[in-house]
């Protein structure tokens, strides 16, 4: 009689185990369509307030999105969606954290206010939708003020823009062959619209076809180094340059408008 029992009570833990086992995996199975569910609903929700134009709410929704789903493949889609929404933000007159609304004063000027709050013409121009630098006492601009900071990771090829330590954007780049971009910091104390091209022995103008400095050149506190566009925009990514860092025009045009001088530039290995 006790062997019966036994042998009943051995079944009846192991009929309770698959039973339990199966109901632990069938959750799991439920978890991840609502999972999967749960991100195409958030994804359809930042959509519809980009097509509205409300970026702000479109960006918390990118970014819960990489929180909760930290292990999805889409995460670096959302993330450059994110980045997209920063520049847009950046140029538009919408105030957002790091900027302020400011009013303008008898005898201000755009070139006083962009030394007052560390920032740059061209982006108070561009956030502003300003046709030129006229402005009138009493109106009402929208001016950046978090200082803008710059990482140059040369094995990977990028260029991370930061603002208070929240990346603002992430741009692919060249840097030097045979690792001759140095390491360090430094900072921009040139800054050139369709610079000349001073090499051993000639002078290349901006409009020819040989002057490999592209649109714009942002010198360091190096001399000789520095960051600029480029006319061989294939070759982006690759290490390939004789120290400095390129960048495609369109990226270092959109880069030059918004750091001024002084801004400091990490390059690390």
């Amino acid at each position: 009689m006790r062997k019966w029992i036994f042998i009943s009570g051995v079944f009846l833990i192991l009929f309770l185990g698959f039973v339990i086992l199966w109901q632990v995996k069938k959750p799991k199975k439920n978890l991840n369509h609502l999972q999967v569910a749960s991100a195409e609903a958030l994804l359809k929700e930042a959509a519809g307030y980009e097509e509205r134009s409300d970026f702000i709410s479109a960006k918390a929704i990118y970014q819960k999105l990489i929180n909760d789903f930290p292990s999805s493949n889409q995460v670096l889609q959302w993330q450059k969606k994110i980045e997209e929404i920063n520049i847009k933000l950046l140029f538009s007159p919408v105030i957002t954290k790091g900027s302020v609304s400011y009013e303008i004063k008898p005898n201000d000027t755009l070139y006083k206010i962009a030394r007052e709050f560390n920032t740059t013409i061209d982006l108070i121009i561009q956030a502003n939708n300003l046709k030129n630098e006229r402005i009138y006492p009493g109106q009402k601009i929208k001016v950046w003020t978090q200082p803008f900071s710059i990482i140059v990771d040369k094995s990977q090829n990028t260029l991370i823009l930061k603002s208070d330590e929240e990346i603002i954007k992430t741009y692919t780049v060249s840097t030097g062959e045979h690792n001759s971009t140095p390491s360090g910091t430094f900072k921009i104390i040139t800054k050139l619209k369709n610079p000349t091209w001073y090499k051993a022995g000639a002078v290349v103008p901006p409009s020819s076809p040989d002057n490999i400095l592209g649109s714009r050149w942002l010198g360091f506190d190096f001399k000789g180094y520095g960051i600029h566009g480029t006319t061989s925009p294939q070759d982006l990514g690759k290490s390939v340059t004789q120290g400095c860092i390129r960048m495609a025009n369109s990226d270092v045009e959109e880069l030059y408008t918004i750091v001024p001088l002084g801004t400091e530039v990490t390059i690390v290995d």
